[in-house]
């Protein structure tokens, strides 16, 4: 487990219980007791960079207390794909052409553009 503080860290060991851990090594952990709301409190350890996205769909609806377990992985389709990590502001982020770090020009404007003036129609 990689705490993201020590606060987390301390809660963890005190009050955590270990519910599972999914393919990319992030651990699933929930409070060993119930609240005055009747809920456990539920929360994720993240293995590397603290990303949200990361977290595949079947535990991100145990995490949000919409359904009681993880989902099965055999409940997946053929057809979706395997969840990815946002990549923005990574070099694996969409830039755009024009953009600083794809040389910086982009196409000149057609010439279809009239730009708005103050008490024009």
């Amino acid at each position: 487990m990689k705490p993201m503080n020590i606060g987390t860290w301390l809660f963890t060991l005190l009050r955590g219980e270990l519910v599972g851990t999914d393919d990319a090594g992030n651990s699933y952990y929930q409070e060993r007791k119930l609240r005055p709301n009747g809920r456990m409190r539920r929360w994720v350890a993240y293995k590397g960079a603290v990303e949200a996205s990361s977290v595949p769909p079947e535990w991100h609806s145990w995490l949000h207390h919409t359904t009681d377990r993880p989902i099965e992985k055999s409940a997946r389709r053929a057809w979706s794909k395997l969840p990815i990590a946002n990549p923005t502001g990574t070099p694996a982020g969409y830039r755009p052409p024009g953009h600083d770090y794809q040389g910086g020009t982009r196409a000149r404007a057609t010439g279809d553009y009239e730009a708005w003036t103050p008490g024009s129609p």
